[in-house]
């Protein structure tokens, strides 16, 4: 059952107070509770142009919903196992949603009749993420558990296994923005590899460097002009900063969490989400609460590494811990021109929450949540979250 509630049918909670002058704090424009049951919202991700966006949740589902409105459009169901990665297929194919879960799959989805149109099962072991690259976007790698494997998305037929590289889960595969036949995998073995995948592609000739985080690593990203550089965080919450094309670390903060608590008034920072990029070298760490607050902290990494006070702060939307979120406007400049939203957040209390700036106003002091949508307790937080759930 979906659920749709807009500010104005919410009860006004407790004002939330600005922990600095430069820190602007959202409202809640409305909240879906994807579900009665006991059920997490794991990754949303947008369509290229941004006309629906997909939830993943711990029901081995995807929804998809308006990101304007927050309208339900429909669900993708087949997943026999958690689904660890969901992602929108380009310009080129808008319609098509991939998806790869525990269950050894990567399925593609057509989301306007929310069928499946391909499945690629080549393996019996558990798919934690998986990218589109080579010189034509043809080239599928995914990670599987410690191996990574390579197909043809146009004929599905297996091309490469890598299983040298890695001794330990691998968590992300990503090929790099613009340079589309280099590929970065990261694992929870505590390494992220560069691979250039021309070629027949194999361990001992296309493994180009390593780099050694130390830690079994949870997430990462590109930054950069020329996404030379990389975000990682880690399953412990620590956060470094790479440039990849050299193997030199650029910031390493192993403290992250208490620095970002340090910099605002709200409780300790559990947890990090996610981090964003807007372009360029900016980069913000997105640190939350257990309680279900999120401040957007800007990350220094250039010289004295400091991450500094939240320039945005989102509160009063989850009662528990935030597992994705996605953000709709640029940093820089505020809300972008989609209706005031500055994005929406999703997490274990199985809630998507929007989140709306105000055009009037260079601050909200009031943060909205509706009551009558919470159907049960918070949930304990895992310590294993990071861990391909």
């Amino acid at each position: 059952m979906e659920m749709e509630v807009d500010a104005s049918d919410m009860e006004v909670e407790q004002p939330v107070q600005n922990s600095r002058s430069s820190t602007k704090t959202f409202g809640l424009k409305n909240s879906i509770q994807t579900n009665f049951g006991d059920d997490y919202v794991f990754q949303i991700v947008p369509r290229d142009d941004w006309t629906s966006m997909a939830v993943s949740l711990s029901t081995n589902a995807v929804k998809l919903y308006s990101p304007m409105t927050g309208q339900y459009l429909g669900e993708c169901k087949g997943h026999s196992s958690t689904i660890n990665h969901i992602y929108f297929s380009g310009a080129s194919n808008q319609n098509v949603l991939h998806s790869c879960s525990s269950d050894g799959t990567i399925r593609a989805w057509d989301t306007r009749t929310f069928e499946q149109v391909s499945c690629i099962a080549g393996s019996s072991q558990e798919v934690f993420s998986f990218s589109f690259g080579g010189s034509d976007d043809n080239l599928l790698a995914a990670g599987c558990q410690s191996q990574i494997l390579f197909w043809d998305w146009r004929n599905k037929k297996q091309v490469a296994c890598l299983e040298e590289s890695h001794v330990d889960d691998v968590t992300q595969v990503h090929f790099v923005p613009g340079r589309q036949n280099k590929l970065a995998s990261a694992s929870a073995d505590g390494l992220i590899c560069i691979f250039d995948t021309n070629g027949d592609i194999n361990d001992d000739d296309h493994l180009e460097s390593v780099i050694n985080v130390g830690t079994s690593i949870a997430k990462i990203g590109f930054l950069g002009d020329s996404s030379e550089k990389l975000w990682c965080l880690t399953n412990i919450e620590t956060l470094s900063v790479w440039n990849w094309n050299e193997g030199t670390n650029e910031a390493n903060f192993e403290d992250a969490r208490s620095l970002a608590s340090e910099s605002w008034t709200l409780d300790h920072v559990d947890y990090f989400v996610d981090c964003h990029s807007s372009g360029g070298e900016n980069l913000w760490v997105i640190g939350g609460t257990n309680g279900g607050s999120l401040g957007y902290f800007p990350v220094k990494y250039k010289g004295e590494a400091v991450i500094g006070p939240p320039e945005a702060v989102l509160g009063g939307g989850h009662m528990g811990v935030v597992r994705s979120i996605l953000p709709m406007s640029n940093m820089q400049s505020g809300p972008a021109q989609n209706r005031g939203i500055f994005g929406w957040t999703g997490g274990e209390d199985g809630r998507l929450c929007c989140w709306m700036g105000d055009d009037d106003s260079p601050e909200i002091t009031r943060s909205w949540i509706s009551g009558g949508l919470v159907k049960k307790s918070p949930r304990i937080r895992k310590n294993c979250r990071h861990q391909p759930y």
